[in-house]
């Protein structure tokens, strides 16, 4: 197993030399983590043991016609190319659909490559020579009309179990990725974990993909709700941020800190955001009304 990740990993340092040949400016190639590709070089020549973290970055490809901008976000398991690549491609001119049919199509011509054969650039060129097809809504959407007709958009909200909740590294990734997507809600860390997530439905459904993948099995979406809004949708928030959500805890079991947080204090929370159904829904107890 370990001979063939590090074939894998050198073929990888490979396809990333081509791919900053290819895009020799700062900023086309947006690394994840700047010193990804030391810490597998070093990985490789003996002097670092564990197993480097993944390499993960993002393109930005200019397409010609039409004149748009397409992010390609790239993640690489350690046994790529013998295993799946990961790619999203995503560009502010299109919409959910459109995004999601060319994300289909790509999904698609990368899975027509056999095991061991790199694929990245071939999928930077599939986009270049494809993606023009589903911009071509854009134009007819975009066009003036003689009476403007609201957009109706969907405003979706998120409940999220986990296990728990304990990698730094894994907190830190949750609320990047909540604010850079520009969704509200909080992630309660601990034991269990839940995720609060509020805003409109492409948002939330990205962060959804975003933190799952590539290998976070114990969590699932547990309740959603969804609304109609011709607005911006910030009636429809109960939270107005997206930030970690700190409680009291019960039990410190050594450096696992495998504590179980104060369901009681997390329910008094959601009480103040006009939430407490979902208490219910979360552990499959019927809160106690305070009124009663």
């Amino acid at each position: 197993m370990s001979a063939s990740v590090k074939e894998s990993l050198q073929l990888q340092l490979l396809e990333m030399e081509m791919l900053f040949s290819m895009f020799p400016n700062q900023g086309e190639v947006k690394l994840e983590d700047v010193n990804a590709l030391t810490n597998i070089k070093r990985y490789l020549e003996g002097t670092r043991e564990a197993l480097p973290p993944k390499i993960e970055f993002v393109i930005t490809l200019q397409i010609e016609e039409p004149k748009v901008k397409i992010d390609l976000q790239v993640t690489m398991p350690h046994s790529y190319p013998y295993v799946a690549l990961q790619l999203f491609g995503r560009s502010p001119e299109l919409d959910r659909h459109q995004q999601l049919l060319l994300n289909k199509g790509l999904t698609s011509y990368i899975g027509t490559f056999d095991p061991g054969e790199l694929c990245v650039c071939a999928a930077i060129q599939w986009l270049q020579d494809n993606s023009a097809s589903y911009f071509l809504n854009r134009k007819l959407l975009y066009e003036p009309s003689t009476q403007a007709k609201p957009v109706k958009n969907t405003f979706l909200r998120m409940w999220i179990y986990s296990h728990h909740i304990y990698q730094q590294d894994l907190r830190k990734k949750i609320l990047e990725v909540g604010k850079r997507l520009d969704v509200t809600g909080f992630c309660m860390t601990g034991k269990p974990g839940i995720i609060c997530v509020e805003g409109f439905k492409e948002h939330c459904e990205e962060f959804w993909h975003t933190i799952r993948y590539p290998n976070w099995k114990h969590i699932s979406c547990k309740h959603a709700e969804s609304m109609e809004t011709e607005g911006n949708g910030e009636d429809l928030r109960l939270f107005h941020s997206f930030e970690e959500l700190l409680l009291e805890a019960h039990g410190d079991y050594g450096l696992r800190n495998d504590y179980h947080m104060n369901l009681g204090q997390f329910l008094e929370f959601l009480r103040k955001h006009k939430s407490e159904h979902v208490f219910q829904i979360l552990f499959g107890i019927e809160s106690k009304s305070s009124e009663s």
